[in-house]
């Protein structure tokens, strides 16, 4: 049996998906399917997705949406309220003023950015859990689920793929990797490579041997803005407005849900090395790795990386 892969890009990344099954084609289909389902349902750059009824209602009327909508927001403002979170899902209209990532990306005027300021505030996402509808308390909020939307999809289409009774597969969201069993390729752990922040893509600093888990990576380094001789990366501190001022260039979680990778690289991103390592060797099921600017490697007692430096 051949392991197939079916690679597509979609929500601003490649996305690749390799399964070990006998009728791996059929399935990839419906993988594909279920990613374009998905995308239509929690996109904030899709007018027309489901998460942006809920934007475009906001100030208004409640939004009943689906069950999945329901769940990830709800996920979305329990982390946004934790202490000391730097995630922040009614950060949308601050993303939609700077657009780092997109051709029409803009320093913003800082009255813009002070108007953007006023307008987040989880506390102020209502929740009816009966009839999963949800309300934005003030005009003009956006709930951006960035941060979080991809681990929840990577976690969905395993659950899937493990339903129909495959085996080993992998799941690679662009920088968002999410495993089942081992390679049996090689018949060993997966390998998974973390980006070297200066270098071209490809070039890896380290290895992690992964089974069964989560491997989620941000960086300072993936999308940015070039003006007046100053670089402005996409990681955005709701508190100030600008790009968050840190000293790690990026930062990695191995979690067994990829949602939980994705929610806390961004819950952590601002935070020291010191301060990351001791906030997550208190949590049970996650281990971290970061790089520092100056290329020193930082990471929890759980984890032993191969370096390739």
């Amino acid at each position: 049996m051949d392991f197939s892969s079916r690679s597509i890009y979609l929500m601003g990344t490649t996305i690749t998906i390799s399964i070990l099954h006998p009728q791996a084609d059929s399935l990839l289909d419906e993988v594909v399917h279920l990613l374009f389902l998905y995308e239509k349902r929690f996109s904030a750059n899709d007018d027309t997705s489901e998460l942006m009824q809920i934007n475009h209602q906001a100030g208004r009327q409640w939004v009943q949406v689906h069950s999945d909508l329901f769940e990830l927001i709800e996920l979305g403002k329990q982390h946004s309220l934790a202490q000391n979170s730097h995630l922040n899902i009614t950060i949308g209209p601050l993303v939609q003023t700077w657009r780092i990532g997109f051709p029409d990306a803009k320093i913003p005027h800082p009255e813009e950015i002070k108007h953007c300021l006023s307008l987040i505030d989880p506390a102020s996402i209502k929740l009816d859990s009966a009839s999963s509808s949800v309300f934005l308390a003030n005009k003009g909020m956006k709930i951006d689920l960035g941060a979080l939307a991809k681990g929840y999809i990577a976690d969905k289409v395993m659950g899937f793929l493990k339903n129909e009774g495959v085996t080993s597969a992998l799941i690679n969201l662009g920088g968002n990797v999410l495993t089942l069993g081992i390679n049996q390729v090689s018949k060993r752990p997966w390998r998974i490579g973390i980006q070297h922040p200066k270098l071209t893509r490809g070039n890896n600093l380290a290895i992690l041997p992964i089974i069964n888990q989560s491997v989620v990576t941000s960086g300072i380094y993936e999308r940015t803005l070039e003006k007046q001789g100053q670089s402005y990366h996409h990681i955005l501190d709701s508190k100030t407005g600008y790009p968050v001022e840190t000293d790690v260039a990026s930062l990695t979680i191995v979690s067994n849900r990829s949602v939980d990778g994705e929610i806390w690289t961004t819950r952590l991103f601002g935070e020291s090395p010191a301060s990351i390592l001791g906030q997550v060797e208190k949590e049970e099921q996650i281990e971290a790795l970061g790089i520092t600017k100056d290329n020193q490697l930082f990471y929890t007692s759980g984890l032993k990386p191969e370096f390739l430096f």
